[in-house]
C-alpha cells in the first residue's frame, strides 16, 4: 500500500513538471528500484539521413553503458548523484558516428545503485532521461522497451563495507539476453514491454540536473594478463598480476563441462584498510565463455576462485580512469626520490575519477584533506584537464554546505560530520585559492566565496586572540598522537583567512579582506603567547612538542626567522606527524632553509612504503597497516610531489594562471633535477646542475619568470644565454625576470 501511495504522489509531483518532450522513465516493474538493480532499456528510431550532429542529453541514476545500433558508444555514463544534496548530473553525447539513414537502434544498461555511500547521494528510485533535442524520436518515453535484466544480482558474502554505494555484482550467464542490444525479439520472447513514465527533467526525486563538468571516462584496450593457477580437491585458483594498481574491469575466459559454476572474481584489495571492499561472482554456463565485470576494481592482482573442474583459459583488464595524461615529467639523482615520485603518481591517478578520493577500494570518499594535497600535486604532473576535477569538488563542497554554515565531507555522500582542520585546509591557501593561482578561475572564487565568508563566521577567538576550539562532528586533527589540537586549528585558520583575504580582494570586497586580515594578527598574537622560548605549545597541551603545530607555524608566516632555529631543532626530535601533514612539515623544512634534512627525513619517514616491492601506490600510514588499517593507496602520502616541485624546483605561479612564476630552486643534497609540466598557459620546464663550482640552468618559459638563484650563487659571474642580464637583490639572494623563450643560465 505504501509503495503504492509513494507511486501516485512521484508521478504526481513530475506531472507538475512535465511536458510533451523526454520524460524519466524506469522499468514498469516492482523490483525496478531495489538496490543494485540493472535495467535493460531499447528504442528504435527511423532517420531519412545519418546527422552530422545528434547529440543527447543524458541523465541516469545511477551509471549507464550506451550502445547505437550495437556499437559501443559509452563505458559507465554518468556521475554519482550529488552537485548539491538534491540534484544530479547529465552527460551530452554525439552520437551522430554511429547513426546511420532508415532504422537506428539504441540500447542503455541502467546500473541502479539503489543505497547511499560516502561517494554517492540515492534519490532512491531508478531511473533514465535522454533528451534527444532536434532528434526527438530517441526522447526517453513510454515508447521505449525495458526490463529489469534478469542475469544481473548481488553477489553473496562477505559484503562491501558501509561506506560504498556500489555493490558486489553477480552475473548469471544462464540467464543472460544474448544480442539484446541488437535483436528483434525482445517483447515477444524476453518480456520486454512498455516503460514506466514519470516526468521531464526536474522532477522528484531526481530534481535537477547539471551539465557533466569533467571529460567521458579514458577507456583503455583489453590486456591480456599472465596468471598461474592451482586446483586441488578443493578447488582452484588463479592469480594474475596487473601492471600497477589500476582501476579495470576485469574480463575472464573460462570453460566450464557442467555449468552453473559459481567463479568468484575479486582483486587482492577485496579486504583492504581493515573493510571487505568491492568483488564479483560470476555463474557459468555449460561451454567456453567470455566475461566482462563492468563495475570497477582496483588492485594489483586479479583472483578467480572456482570449481576444480573449470579451466580458466584468459584473464584480461580494461583500464579505465579521468581522461587525463601525464605531463609532468622529474628527473634527479636520487633513486629514492625517482621510485616516489613514480608510485605517487600511480597513487593520484587511481584515486581519480567521479571525483578525487581518499582509496579507491575501501570507500572512494572525497575527504578535504585529501583533496587538498591531491589537486596540489595534480597540477604539476597530469595534463590541465585535471582542473576541472578540482572544480567540481569545491563547488560540490560548498553547495553542500548547510544552513548554519558549516561545511563537512565526504561530499557527495551520507557522512554529515564536520571536520573542522580539513574544512579550514580546504578554503585555505592549499585548497581553494591555490586552485585559482594554478588556473586563474575566477568564477569558481565567485562561486566559492559565500560559502568562505559563512563559514569563517563560525570561528571565534579566546581572550588571547587564539582561535577557539571547534570540535565539529569529528576533530580529528591528523593521524597519530601528540596532537596538539588547538594550535592545529588556529594553524589552519590563520591559512584560511589570509586566503579569504585574497579572495575577497579579487571580487572588490575590500572590507571583507580588512576584516580578515584584522582577525589574522589577533590569531598570530594568540598564537605567539604559546611560544615557549623553545617551542609552540598549547598551555593546557600535555603530550610531546607537536612538529605539526611548528610546520602550520612556519608555513602560513606566522613564526618569524627569529625561530627558525628552535623550529628546526623540534623537526630533528619530534616525527609525530602522519604522511597527511608530513608534507607540510617537509615545505616548513625548506622555507627554514634545511632542504637537504627535509629530504633526508622524507626518505627515513617514507622509505617502507617507497621501497616495498609488492605496491604500485603508498600507503595511508608509515605501515601497510598503519593507523588501525590504513589502505595501501592513499594519495596524500605523494605530498612530497608538490614540495619537490615549488621547493626543490623552486617552481610555483606568482599571477594567476601561471602568468608570472617563480623559478627558484633549492637543490639541497640533489646535484641534478629537472621538472617540466603544462600549464594553463603551456609548458614549463626548469633544471640544474651543480658541476663543480659551477651552477647551470635550462628553463622554459611560456609567460614571465622570475628566477631567484641559491645563496652558493653569490659573487660569481651570471650569464643568460651567453649575455649578462640586469638584476636584483630579494631576500638576499640574486633576483631576475625572464619573459617568455628559451634559456640556458650559467654561474661560475
Amino acid at each position: 500500500m505504501k509503495k503504492t501511495i509513494f507511486g501516485i504522489l512521484l508521478v504526481s509531483a513530475c506531472a507538475l513538471f512535465g511536458g510533451d518532450s523526454a520524460k524519466w522513465i524506469s522499468a514498469d516493474d516492482f523490483t525496478a528500484d531495489a538496490f543494485n538493480t540493472w535495467i535493460a532499456f531499447r528504442k528504435d528510431a527511423e532517420l531519412a539521413e545519418a546527422p552530422a550532429s545528434a547529440k543527447l542529453k543524458i541523465a541516469a541514476d545511477s551509471k549507464y553503458w550506451l550502445w547505437v545500433n550495437g556499437r559501443l558508444a559509452v563505458f559507465e555514463g554518468g556521475l554519482k548523484r550529488g552537485p548539491n544534496p538534491a540534484d544530479g548530473y547529465y552527460d551530452e553525447i554525439d552520437i551522430a558516428p554511429f547513426l546511420k539513414s532508415g532504422k537506428n537502434r539504441v540500447a542503455v544498461l541502467l546500473w541502479y545503485f539503489g543505497k547511499d555511500g560516502f561517494s554517492h547521494k540515492s534519490s532512491g528510485k531508478s531511473g533514465l532521461y535522454i533528451d534527444g533535442g532536434e532528434m526527438s524520436a530517441f526522447d526517453t518515453s513510454a515508447d521505449w522497451l525495458s526490463r529489469v535484466h534478469p542475469a544481473y544480482g548481488t553477489a553473496g558474502a562477505p559484503f562491501p563495507n558501509y561506506r560504498l554505494s556500489e555493490s558486489n555484482l553477480q552475473f548469471d550467464a544462464n540467464r543472460e539476453i544474448e544480442n539484446w542490444q541488437t535483436r528483434d525479439d525482445l517483447p515477444e520472447k524476453f518480456a520486454f514491454k512498455k516503460s514506466r513514465e514519470y516526468g521531464k527533467l526536474g522532477c522528484a526525486p531526481w530534481n535537477a540536473a547539471e551539465k557533466r563538468p569533467i571529460p567521458q571516462w579514458k577507456l583503455r584496450k583489453p590486456i591480456e594478463l599472465q596468471f598461474t593457477a592451482k586446483k586441488s580437491w578443493l578447488g582452484g585458483t588463479a592469480v594474475a598480476k596487473l601492471p600497477y594498481n589500476m582501476q579495470m574491469t576485469p574480463i575472464i575466459t573460462v570453460y566450464d563441462p557442467v555449468g552453473n559454476s559459481l567463479v568468484s572474481v575479486e582483486t587482492d584489495h577485496a579486504f583492504t584498510g581493515g573493510d571487505n571492499c568491492l568483488r564479483a561472482e560470476y555463474i557459468t554456463k555449460k561451454g567456453l565463455q567470455t566475461y566482462e565485470s563492468v563495475g570497477w576494481l582496483n588492485g594489483h592482482e586479479i583472483v578467480l576462485k572456482f570449481p576444480r573442474y573449470v579451466d580458466v583459459k584468459k584473464i584480461e583488464a580494461r583500464e579505465s580512469g579521468y581522461d587525463t595524461e601525464v605531463s609532468g615529467k622529474f628527473s634527479c639523482d636520487n633513486p629514492f626520490f625517482m621510485r616516489f615520485w613514480q608510485k605517487g603518481l600511480n597513487t593520484l591517478y587511481v584515486n581519480m575519477r567521479d571525483t578525487y578520493f581518499d582509496c579507491p577500494d575501501r570507500e572512494r570518499a572525497q575527504w578535504w584533506g585529501d583533496v587538498v594535497i591531491l589537486s596540489g600535486e595534480s597540477f604539476y604532473t597530469y595534463t590541465p584537464s585535471v582542473n576541472a576535477l578540482t572544480r567540481k569538488a569545491i563547488r560540490q563542497l560548498v553547495s553542500w554546505q548547510r544552513p548554519d554554515g558549516s561545511l563537512f565531507a565526504p561530499i557527495p555522500g551520507n557522512y554529515t560530520s564536520e571536520l573542522p582542520g580539513q574544512m579550514l585546509a580546504s578554503i585555505g591557501k592549499y585548497g581553494f585559492w591555490n586552485y585559482y593561482m594554478n588556473t586563474g578561475d575566477a568564477d569558481t572564487v565567485k562561486f566559492a566565496y559565500p560559502a568562505v565568508k559563512k563559514y569563517l563566521s563560525l570561528w571565534t577567538l579566546d581572550s588571547t586572540g587564539l582561535t577557539e576550539f571547534r570540535k565539529g562532528g569529528w576533530s580529528w586533527g591528523d593521524w597519530g598522537e601528540n596532537r596538539d589540537k588547538r594550535l592545529i586549528f588556529a594553524g589552519w585558520h590563520y591559512i584560511a583567512l589570509d586566503a579569504a583575504a585574497n579572495m575577497a580582494e579579487l571580487l572588490g570586497y575590500p572590507d571583507d579582506a580588512k576584516s580578515y586580515r584584522q582577525t589574522m594578527q589577533k590569531v598570530r598574537a594568540g598564537f605567539e603567547n604559546c611560544w615557549n622560548g623553545t617551542a609552540y605549545r598549547y598551555p593546557e597541551y600535555n603530550g610531546e612538542t607537536d612538529d605539526r603545530v611548528h610546520a602550520l607555524a612556519v608555513i602560513s608566516g606566522i613564526a618569524d626567522k627569529s625561530k627558525y632555529d628552535a623550529i628546526f631543532r623540534v623537526f630533528k626530535t619530534q616525527k609525530h606527524a602522519s604522511p597527511y601533514m608530513e608534507k607540510y612539515v617537509m615545505e616548513a623544512l625548506f622555507k627554514v632553509g634545511h632542504g637537504g634534512y627535509a629530504l633526508d627525513r622524507a626518505e627515513e619517514r617514507f622509505k617502507k612504503m617507497v621501497d616495498d616491492p609488492r605496491y604500485t601506490t603508498l600507503f595511508e600510514g608509515w605501515e601497510k597497516d598503519g593507523f588501525g588499517g590504513g589502505s595501501i593507496n592513499h594519495a596524500w602520502s605523494g605530498g612530497a610531489i608538490t614540495v619537490i616541485s615549488s621547493e626543490l624546483c623552486g617552481l610555483r605561479p606568482l599571477e594567476p594562471a601561471w602568468k608570472k612564476f617563480a623559478v627558484e630552486p633549492q637543490p639541497a643534497k640533489f646535484k641534478r633535477a629537472s621538472l617540466g609540466f603544462q600549464t594553463v598557459s603551456g609548458e614549463v620546464k626548469s633544471s640544474f646542475v651543480r658541476d663543480g663550482s659551477a651552477f647551470i640552468m635550462d628553463v622554459s618559459v611560456p609567460t614571465l619568470a622570475v628566477v631567484s638563484l641559491p645563496e652558493f650563487c653569490k659573487g660569481k659571474t651570471l650569464r643568460v644565454n651567453g649575455k649578462t642580464v640586469s638584476e636584483k637583490t630579494v631576500n638576499g639572494k640574486r633576483t631576475f625576470e625572464l619573459p617568455k623563450g628559451e634559456y640556458s643560465i650559467i654561474v661560475k
